[in-house]
């Protein structure tokens, strides 16, 4: 019989043979039906396994390096984890740029943010805020402001009470009267439109600035180094260090009201919870958490329990097992530290020493090598870290990068070195032996380039050791942590304990890295004997 168009000879055959089933003898358009239904059906069966699983990820908070930030990003923490939800703190961001950035990208889904800093610092049209523009603008960012939670934190200009006392100081204008006072700004302030290129401006400022970690510039104040500096208004450091906030006479400060800036695909049941919190705090009562933490000393985790459980937002001891959630552990932040640095040394000494293998018999090649991996380590590596959140988010993932990338030179610099100085006579006479190229590499070269290539490997690991505590601003923990957050609260000893460990783990590594060179280098070639 002769099959129809619609029909194939296979199917001809394996019908009358019975053996296969009918479906799959259809025609062309049958079959193709077919597969979508089985497509349709495994699609869904998919959805149906991996929607639990995509309904339990985190919700993940973010903050800056700041103490209000710090308070008000785990106050929104607790306030979820009362209601059920799961929460990831990824706190003490390098800036708004970098918060914002991972914001957008996804790899936060929730900061606390101020109108005015969205407004002069985020947004290209100048919107103000609360209009119909100012919301189109952040949805085009995927991003939703949500009900501000009451209070202004503007910017100040704040002296001593001493400054302020000597030199009859109220306004900011009385500051154009002398030129001689030394101004230090944090560095976001020393760049924003709003902040000292503005006021400066406004107020014919003629005194130069410097910027400065915003913890350290009260210290440098009250040590005598600084004259004037930025403050916020509800910051409880003011009243600690009894500083005068000069009044903003001409209005220059636009308002910052306190607002959780989340990204519009976020659940609409997450966006409701935190909407409760809209007018919950005054300055007045923002100041005063602000003040428990900084002169109280109490844990960011605490302070912001208690105000949820005194506004009843939560129950009576339903979050007291978040009290001392971000109380840095030693352990854990160490074996962080050491991960993000041996993940990155161990790929950059694979790499550049097979570079270095590679290129050092060509001197174009070799310098062409040493050209890039130098200019890798112009960049800086705060900036290098913020660069990559929008190719590769946040975390530990770009902060190994960027230890990767700086780990480089050092490693290629002194395998090519080390290759390119071998006495020529010593490659003659391996040569003349018979033996093959991966001989000579494996019993000749190697042995002898590798005092130098221990010696690009221990530097290597000691700076990204030094390195990666700046991970810390992209939210990749390690020993950073500590010294952020203690920046942050002006608080000594917090610091030292991320700094302490940092510094003994560098000269660990110095001591493992010459122990492992007396082990497999002969004494008349170590590097720690030679002359400097």
């Amino acid at each position: 019989m002769r099959p129809s168009p619609g029909w194939s000879s296979e199917c001809t055959v394996s019908i009358s043979s019975g053996k296969t089933p009918a479906w799959l003898c259809a025609g062309p358009a049958r079959r193709e039906r077919g597969r979508r239904t089985a497509g349709a059906a495994i699609a869904g069966l998919c959805c149906a396994l991996l929607g639990p699983l995509a309904a339990a990820q985190p919700i993940v908070i973010g903050s800056k390096t700041f103490t209000e930030s710090y308070v008000l990003a785990e106050i929104m923490a607790q306030l979820l984890e009362a209601e059920g939800h799961e929460v990831e703190r990824r706190f003490g961001f390098g800036g708004t740029r970098v918060v914002f950035e991972a914001l957008r990208a996804g790899e936060v889904d929730i900061y606390p943010e101020y109108s005015g800093t969205i407004t002069q610092a985020i947004l290209t049209s100048g919107a103000e805020f609360g209009t119909e523009e100012f919301t189109a603008e952040l949805e085009s960012f995927g991003l939703e402001p949500l009900a501000t939670l009451g209070f202004n934190n503007t910017y100040a200009l704040a002296v001593t009470g001493d400054t302020a006392e000597r030199l009859g100081l109220t306004t900011v204008s009385d500051l154009a009267d002398h030129p001689e006072l030394r101004f230090g700004v944090s560095h976001e302030f020393h760049d924003r439109t709003d902040g000292w290129p503005g006021v400066s401006t406004e107020y014919g400022l003629p005194q130069t600035t410097v910027g400065i970690e915003h913890g350290l510039a009260y210290r440098a104040m009250l040590e005598g180094a600084l004259d004037v500096t930025d403050a916020y208004s509800t910051d409880g450091d003011l009243a600690r260090f009894d500083f005068v906030v000069l009044e903003d006479d001409r209005n220059f400060f636009p308002s910052y009201f306190a607002l959780p800036l989340v990204r519009r695909a976020l659940a609409p049941e997450v966006k409701e919870i935190l909407n409760r919190l809209a007018d919950s705090l005054s300055d007045a009562a923002m100041r005063e958490l602000n003040a428990e933490v900084s002169i109280e000393r109490r844990t960011f985790g605490d302070v912001a329990g208690q105000f949820l459980r005194e506004r009843s937002f939560v129950a009576a001891g339903q979050d007291e097992r978040r009290a001392n959630s971000l109380a840095a552990n030693l352990l854990d932040n160490t074996i962080v530290h050491l991960k993000l640095t041996g993940i990155a040394v161990a790929a950059a000494c694979v790499l550049g020493v097979g570079l270095a293998l590679a290129v050092h018999r060509s001197r174009p090649l070799s310098r062409a090598v040493l050209y890039v991996t130098g200019l890798l380590q112009t960049i800086p590596s705060i900036a290098l870290l913020a660069l990559m959140i929008p190719l590769v988010g946040i975390g530990q993932v770009p902060a190994i990068i960027a230890l990767f990338l700086y780990s480089l030179l050092p490693i290629v610099r002194n395998t090519i070195t080390a290759l390119l100085t071998i006495d020529p006579l010593l490659k003659r006479v391996a040569a003349g032996m018979g033996m093959t190229q991966s001989e000579q590499l494996r019993h000749v070269h190697l042995p002898l380039a590798l005092p130098h290539l221990l010696a690009g490997l221990r530097i290597a690991a000691v700076v990204s050791i030094g390195t990666a505590t700046l991970a810390a601003f992209i939210g990749a923990g390690g020993l950073g942590e500590p010294i952020v957050t203690g920046l942050a609260l002006n608080d000594t000893a917090l610091i030292l304990q991320g700094a302490i460990p940092a510094a003994g783990l560098a000269l660990a590594t110095e001591l493992v890295f010459e122990l492992l060179e007396r082990r497999l280098v002969p004494g008349h070639m170590m590097t720690s004997r030679l002359p400097a």
